[in-house]
């Protein structure tokens, strides 16, 4: 397999380097409606948006993005039915089986975010085994949200912070910002830039809660598995032509 050829955002998206986004992320929406629109089973369209998901995991590395983070699978939707959810639990192990040699050749690092307890004993092998042969790439870090919930997040890093207390570790005067996000699943990860969301969807549904404070949000009405480069080419566009503030004033 041979390496992807990078691409020159200056080329591609009349761009320089700086102005794009070094962390995107993206809340995948409508794989199920893609799959009633075409008569299909949903579990169809959750095939068709692993398609897409290899697309856009393509490009971004082509782009030279730093970081790529996927919501995937929230710890809300465990309430699907056990069918659907089964179906997508063989989905993922299917899908880092079949990516891992183009993730190790293209000098990708796979992380997972989100608790392991619950996840299928072979989703788990095939994670653990991809995240260990993956650990020492330096191109795109690929962060895979799975059994991930941005509350239950915040909850463990709090308990977390809690016993370094009791156990004398660290002072409560000590907690701050860089505290709370070293204690999240995302420590040492970026906060993102841009967070993408498709089928119009206008929510952030316990996605990144903390690590979102200042991300620039572009929703596009194109459901996840019709989603390709082009469409994540305008959400950068959209992206690179805001002013970005923090709260303060532009300058004059």
């Amino acid at each position: 397999m041979s390496r992807l050829e990078p691409l020159d955002p200056r080329a591609v998206l009349g761009l320089e380097p700086g102005q794009l986004p070094r962390h995107i992320a993206i809340i995948m929406d409508g794989n199920g409606r893609w799959a009633q629109q075409h008569g299909l089973p949903r579990i169809r369209g959750h095939a068709e948006g692993a398609a897409a998901v290899d697309a856009i995991v393509t490009e971004c590395a082509r782009l030279g993005t730093g970081y790529l983070t996927l919501y995937s699978f929230s710890t809300e939707n465990w309430k699907r039915p056990k069918d659907e959810v089964d179906a997508l639990m063989d989905l993922y192990a299917e899908y880092l089986i079949r990516e891992r040699p183009k993730i190790i050749e293209n000098n990708v690092r796979l992380v997972q975010l989100g608790r392991r307890e619950g996840l299928p004993a072979n989703v788990l092998r095939e994670l653990d085994i991809t995240v260990e042969q993956s650990r020492g790439n330096t191109g795109l870090t690929l962060c895979l949200a799975i059994n991930y919930g941005s509350r239950r997040e915040i909850t463990d890093a709090v308990r977390k912070l809690a016993r370094d207390v009791a156990e004398g570790r660290l002072r409560p005067d000590a907690i701050d910002e860089a505290a709370i996000s070293g204690a999240l699943y995302t420590a040492g990860i970026p906060d993102p830039d841009l967070l993408v969301r498709t089928a119009n969807e206008r929510r952030i549904s316990n996605f990144l809660l903390w690590q979102l404070s200042y991300t620039e949000i572009h929703v596009t009405s194109v459901l996840w598995p019709d989603f390709r480069p082009i469409h994540l080419h305008e959400a950068i566009k959209d992206y690179a032509a805001r002013r970005r503030r923090y709260g303060g004033l532009d300058s004059v």
